[in-house]
């Protein structure tokens, strides 16, 4: 199948890929809340595979993800809607091995790499990057724990995805 008319070429794949995805799809009807109640906060990196890996399947979670899985302020508003609206009544913070958000010192490193490359001078942004990954997964648990919206028995925890093997290791935090 094609791509409809007026689709840029650049993404006529993932427009073509929608069309048969469309033809078969299987989710209409499906409730907006998280049926297995978690809010799982992870990485963009495209290794992951959210929903696989924790055994579950469309619905049962509220997925959010961004570089690094860091708690941001978005994050929090989100998760603060995600709890009073759609069903979420736990929350796992899910960083990963071998993070390029993580492998760098600082915001810093990230924006002079950007600028040196490309010429573009990222400086207005936050990357929210820190090499100390358990220590950055520890404050944004804290963040979590500690929101004046959040609730105060909200159960949260973390755990690192390992990127090569697959398995979840909780880290007790």
């Amino acid at each position: 199948m094609s791509a409809p008319e007026g689709v840029p070429s650049a993404f006529s794949d993932v427009f073509s890929a929608n069309v048969e995805y469309a033809a078969n799809f299987s989710l209409n009807g499906l409730q907006p809340v998280a049926k297995r109640g978690l809010a799982l906060v992870t990485c963009m990196d495209s290794r992951i595979e959210p929903l696989d890996m924790l055994g579950m399947k469309p619905g049962d979670a509220k997925i959010l993800r961004n570089a690094g899985a860091r708690v941001t302020d978005d994050t929090l508003r989100t998760l603060v809607l995600a709890v009073y609206l759609l069903g979420v009544d736990r929350v796992l913070v899910l960083p990963h091995t071998r993070c390029r958000m993580a492998s760098v010192e600082n915001d810093d490193m990230v924006h002079d790499l950007i600028e040196e490359q490309y010429g573009v001078d990222t400086r207005s942004l936050e990357f929210h990057t820190d090499n100390d990954q358990l220590g950055a997964l520890r404050h944004d648990l804290e963040r979590i724990r500690h929101h004046p919206l959040l609730p105060k028995d909200l159960p949260v925890t973390g755990a690192v995805y390992d990127v090569d093997t697959g398995r979840v290791a909780p880290t007790g935090l």
